[in-house]
């Protein structure tokens, strides 16, 4: 869901506790990490932001190559050689709850009235230049955009959530879509929304044009590469 802090709601230097997968702000001394360590005795957390792991209350980073698992569901990585054959061997995967599943073919979950939005970004997911496009991050990393612009938050929410979908290691066979949708309320100006139906044709269409013009399309007919 999306990385904020359960007590203050705050998006700012959040960790994950991975005893039980609560958010909390902060590792210092007084902070909502460091005390639910002292009374929960729960001591291992991730940074959400630079994916390191800390041991708390002692506040020393963790370095154990047997985590690297966790970071790669939070920020899954595609070479140019592993998309180039995404569909030409098809192979189900077991995630860690036992479950198998085919990358790329996974559950987005239902927050509240989102099942619209969910149609669409799993029938983009799998349009097979879209979805090349954006698994390979650095298509688009370094596209220079106006100070203060929101509208290419979609695009790294589409890229970030397209990865998810297709990665091969994840923990279940669904995906949380809460950031991405997170994103669409903020930049459709709540035209879409979680929590209440909207028309899926229309958002598609909104949707394209708007991941057009974050990535320096115009209004002429020129395409997004």
């Amino acid at each position: 869901f999306e990385k904020l802090c359960s007590i203050s709601l705050s998006h700012i230097n959040v960790y994950a506790c991975l005893v039980c997968g609560k958010y909390f702000q902060g590792r210092g001394l007084k902070s909502h990490a460091y005390i639910h360590s002292v009374q929960l005795s729960h001591h291992v957390f991730l940074n959400l932001h630079t994916l390191k792991f800390y041991c708390l209350p002692d506040n020393y980073e963790i370095i154990d190559s047997s985590l690297e698992d966790i970071t790669y569901v939070l920020k899954p990585t595609f070479t140019a050689q592993h998309i180039a054959h995404l569909d030409k061997q098809a192979k189900l995967s077991r995630a860690y709850d036992g479950t198998t599943y085919l990358p790329g073919i996974v559950g987005l979950n239902n927050i509240k009235a989102n099942d619209y939005a969910n149609a669409v970004l799993q029938a983009l997911s799998n349009v097979p230049p879209l979805r090349n496009y954006f698994l390979e991050e650095e298509n688009y990393r370094c596209i220079q955009r106006p100070p203060g612009d929101i509208m290419f938050l979609l695009v790294q929410r589409f890229g970030e959530l397209m990865r998810k979908l297709w990665n091969p290691r994840n923990f279940k066979a669904h995906v949380s879509p809460h950031e991405m949708l997170q994103a669409v309320v903020l930049c459709s100006k709540k035209n879409f929304q979680i929590t209440k139906q909207g028309d899926g044709v229309e958002f598609l269409s909104w949707f394209l044009n708007a991941l057009h013009a974050a990535l320096g399309g115009t209004k002429r007919k020129k395409k997004s590469e």
